[in-house]
């Protein structure tokens, strides 16, 4: 039978479902994959996504919305936020970047 300590189990969960990290000025902000969420935050996560894509809503305000959801913390995701504007392209590259290494079975950006 095969055996693991929790401590092998976490740096699994840290390798296969670890944070997108984006790098800017001596910064680092996490953004932490969905499965690693409290069930509030996913909750929250979903019901944004839902209005990415609906023709009224503001794109820009829904992908910062949804950067200060997954972020490990408040001030990490308003320091990036800062930085990026408004700048709808900008902020689609970084959930191009959060999407794919959030797919469940494979690498996160992170290299920690």
């Amino acid at each position: 039978m095969a055996s693991f300590s929790l401590d092998d189990i976490r740096a699994a969960a840290e390798r296969k479902y670890g944070s997108t990290d984006i790098e800017f000025g001596g910064e680092t902000v996490r953004l932490l994959n969905p499965l690693r969420l409290s069930k509030a935050r996913r909750d929250e996560l979903l019901a944004i996504q839902d209005q990415l894509g609906k023709d009224e809503a503001d794109q820009a305000a829904v992908m910062a919305e949804a950067i200060r959801c997954v972020a490990e913390s408040a001030g990490a995701a308003e320091k990036l936020l800062k930085e990026v504007g408004d700048d709808l392209a900008i902020l689609a590259e970084i959930f191009g970047h959060y999407g794919s290494s959030t797919q469940a079975g494979e690498a996160s950006a992170s290299q920690g």
